[in-house]
């Protein structure tokens, strides 16, 4: 006779994952592994363990599946977008390539009875699981991010891949191109530092490298050459730079995207385009990354001075591209006084940094290290302001207010948000001061491109 007590019902054993939602019943786990050919090998507590197991599975997959669902315009998940979701997930699609669904499960026409019979799968109703955001709430405090490197076995992107691997705050690391990026992501792998290495190879990879990222680092295209016009640069990068972004929108659209492919100053416009097409724009989260100019001169005013360059700060504002770049160096930490003669030519040669480094690798190559190393820098400091440190500035390209001119660099405090303050560019020197004027007609020029290069769907 049952010690239970008469009239007394017994309360179902249920899973207790870490993952909120669904919940497994033990006892139907537990009568799976008596029959099955494991039933030797099981524990008393297996079935718990398992059912937990089960339950934390499910939730990330529905997960997914709800962002596959969004994306198709559905309010309900079909086994369509389950399937999307493992597909596009690489440990997901490993781990359940041996998974199909039964012919007359597949061949079910209603969404009523898909429903019904998914949730007594589940013992939940999946039409109740609202479509999930492609984008999951942001880092927080403490918390490690998701980082993306679009175009990550390029000339750039192999070495900011290996920076960012060495980077305490990034928990994935994630990397994407159209060829190479299994070979990077193995490299990496073997290094022992915490961040787990992704690799994405090809267009239909593409939302599955972004989903959940924090931040997307875009360093995508070809590099200078000789003899190479903005123009010959712009024709080839604009378009990659579009499609990136109309990926972006679709898959994280809350992330930081920092923008490092050529020509900036154009680049920057195409995304801030592509954004507000898609209705996803926030110009506090958008970023062309000019880091480099303020590390060629910090290195530069300090070699002219006898000062330490990691002592330096000179900030520069402006555009990325020849004479957009203005260096002030009346605004520079330590204050330096350079002779105008000597100021001028320094302002010269931040310029044309690009160029002298093209020409030194004999057309075999362009600044690819250095550009690394800024956007390494860059990285660092917006995931030190979306981990919530306050006090992070930056000089970067963005949509600005300071002047006229709609897109313009300068230095800008971060948050957790993006971007909380533009920095006043303080009073200029009369070199400085015809600088500005002499960048505007090229800057609004270049910023124009890229506008009527998706307006005008070129």
């Amino acid at each position: 006779m049952s010690g239970r007590g008469k009239g007394k019902t017994s309360k179902k054993a249920v899973s207790r994952s870490s993952k909120a939602g669904l919940q497994f019943p033990v006892g139907r786990i537990a009568r799976y592994l008596k029959k099955g050919k494991y039933a030797t090998r099981v524990g008393a507590g297996a079935p718990v363990y398992l059912a937990a197991v089960l339950e934390y599975l499910a939730a990330e997959i529905l997960e997914l599946a709800g962002n596959a669902a969004r994306d198709n315009k559905k309010t309900r998940i079909v086994p369509r977008h389950i399937q999307l979701a493992v597909r596009n997930d690489e440990e997901l699609s490993k781990l359940l390539s041996g998974v199909t669904i039964a012919a007359e499960f597949a061949a079910l026409s209603s969404k009523a009875d898909r429903v019904a019979r998914i949730s007594a799968h589940f013992a939940a109703d999946i039409a109740a699981v609202p479509a999930v955001s492609p984008q999951p709430t942001q880092a927080s405090e403490g918390s490690l991010a998701k980082v993306a490197v679009l175009g990550a076995a390029g000339g750039i992107g192999q070495p900011l891949a290996l920076l960012l691997k060495t980077f305490p705050q990034v928990g994935e690391l994630s990397l994407y191109d159209i060829v190479g990026t299994e070979g990077v992501g193995a490299d990496l792998s073997h290094i022992n530092t915490s961040a787990k290495v992704r690799s994405y190879v090809g267009a239909d990879k593409l939302p599955a490298a972004l989903y959940g990222s924090d931040l997307v680092l875009i360093p995508a295209g070809v590099p200078r050459k000789p003899g190479m016009t903005r123009d010959d640069l712009f024709n080839i990068n604009a378009g990659i730079v579009k499609a990136l972004c109309e990926a972006i929108a679709k898959n994280c659209p809350k992330a930081w995207v920092a923008i490092i492919s050529n020509p900036v100053n154009s680049t920057v416009p195409i995304a801030a385009e592509v954004f507000k097409r898609a209705g996803t724009y926030d110009p506090r989260r958008l970023l062309g990354v000019t880091k480099l100019d303020v590390l060629r001169a910090n290195a530069f005013v300090a070699e002219a001075a006898g000062l330490r360059p990691e002592r330096v700060a000179v900030p520069v504002v402006g555009g990325h591209a020849g004479v957009t770049i203005l260096p002030l160096f009346s605004q520079a930490t330590p204050r330096v006084n350079l002779p105008a003669d000597k100021a001028e030519a320094l302002t010269a040669r931040i310029q044309d940094a690009g160029t002298e480094v093209v020409k030194a690798k004999a057309g075999k190559g362009s600044a690819t290290l250095s550009m690394a190393y800024a956007a390494a820098e860059f990285a660092g400091s917006c995931l030190r302001a979306l981990a919530g440190e306050p006090g992070v500035v930056e000089c970067a390209y963005v949509e600005s207010h300071l002047t006229e001119l709609p897109f313009f660099a300068s230095p800008v405090r971060l948050g957790r948000n993006g971007i909380e303050e533009f920095l006043p560019l303080g009073r200029l020197n009369e070199l400085e001061s015809r600088g500005m004027e002499a960048l505007k007609a090229e800057l609004v020029a270049s910023i124009q491109k890229g506008i009527d290069f998706v307006r005008k769907g070129a």
